[in-house]
């Protein structure tokens, strides 16, 4: 068997996500990761942060078979547009940025790499730079030619994917239609078992509404679109409960039994989550051909090149992604 290779984004180079990549060192991982990176960012920020880490030098023509020891990484080196001062985003480094994702992703497509795992970007400064960028998630869609994709966040004991993401509360109940439902459900519930490895997945499904609208008293979302397209799939198999009022289903009474709960917006399940595992939760994107799992965190420019950061959030976006590949392994 082929031994499992995980390619590293460390995002914005002004931001924490190098300071994050060369944390990542200190131990060795289960299988080789490969940041895909400068080179000389990398070895400029660990002189800043006064840290002993051998940068190895990898490429196509000749990917490692075994982890790096420790105290190593492995990097594909991919040239910087401009020099780095931490914690000063410069538009000329939008192109590297995306570079390393379009390496990392198409290294996923190719069969380079199991899995890819991102240190966070800043969208701004991209779009300052004249790229229209609304995200990593949309730029991997795009690069995968994924018509749909789903946002689902992580931690111990709770994963929550989400119908709509980032649309102002205003739009949310008009965008909740029954072919959206439907679609993101169906994604959740194939990735559950394709990706996770859970046979047959239990999901939660949240009402939109207040006591989910209250028998239609306080809306009609409930009645309309979310119950006939949970019923209509049930008839396929699906194991999907609800819909139920969002401030009881994040319970022990409920989450004790399922596999994952879908949440209609955006602060409807987020806050939960990340009040129980904020720091140690990871950000998975589903309905791609690829695995790809990030850091539930921003750039932190503040922090750059401090020393004081907490790389919990990328280390289990790492062992995440081991998780997932490995869920996807044939069995004997």
């Amino acid at each position: 068997m082929k031994p499992l290779r995980f390619a590293l984004t460390p995002g914005e180079p002004a931001g924490i996500g190098p300071d994050l990549s060369l944390q990542l060192a200190a131990q060795q991982q289960p299988h080789p990761v490969i940041a895909i990176a400068s080179v000389e960012l990398l070895s400029e920020r660990a002189r800043q942060l006064t840290l002993d880490v051998r940068l190895v030098a990898v490429s196509p023509q000749a990917w490692p078979a075994l982890p790096a020891p420790a105290g190593s990484l492995y990097v594909w080196d991919t040239p910087l547009r401009a020099p780095v001062s931490t914690a000063q985003l410069n538009p000329a480094n939008a192109a590297y940025v995306l570079e390393t994702l379009t390496r990392a992703g198409q290294g996923c497509l190719d069969g380079h790499f199991a899995g890819m795992i991102t240190a966070p970007v800043h969208k701004g400064v991209i779009n300052e730079a004249g790229i229209a960028f609304s995200g990593h998630t949309e730029f991997l869609a795009e690069l995968t030619h994924s018509p749909q994709v789903v946002m689902l966040l992580a931690t111990e004991g709770l994963r929550v994917a989400l119908v709509t993401t980032h649309l102002p509360l205003k739009d949310v109940a008009a965008a909740i239609t029954a072919e959206r439902l439907e679609r993101v459900t169906r994604i959740l519930h194939a990735d559950l078992i394709n990706k996770f490895g859970i046979a047959a997945p239990r999901i939660l499904v949240c009402g939109l509404n207040p006591h989910a609208g209250e028998g239609g008293h306080l809306g009609l979302e409930e009645i309309d679109i979310i119950e006939p397209t949970l019923a209509r799939l049930r008839l396929e198999g699906l194991d999907l409960r609800g819909p139920l009022p969002a401030d009881t289903l994040f319970t022990p009474k409920y989450l004790e039994h399922c596999d994952a709960v879908l949440a209609m917006y955006h602060d409807q399940g987020l806050p939960v989550l990340k009040y129980k595992g904020f720091g140690a939760a990871v950000n998975v994107t589903l309905g791609m051909p690829i695995i790809r799992t990030s850091v539930d965190h921003g750039t932190a420019l503040d922090l750059a090149g401090s020393g004081r950061i907490d790389s919990g959030s990328l280390r289990v976006a790492l062992h995440t992604a081991y998780q997932m590949a490995n869920s996807q392994l044939p069995t004997e």
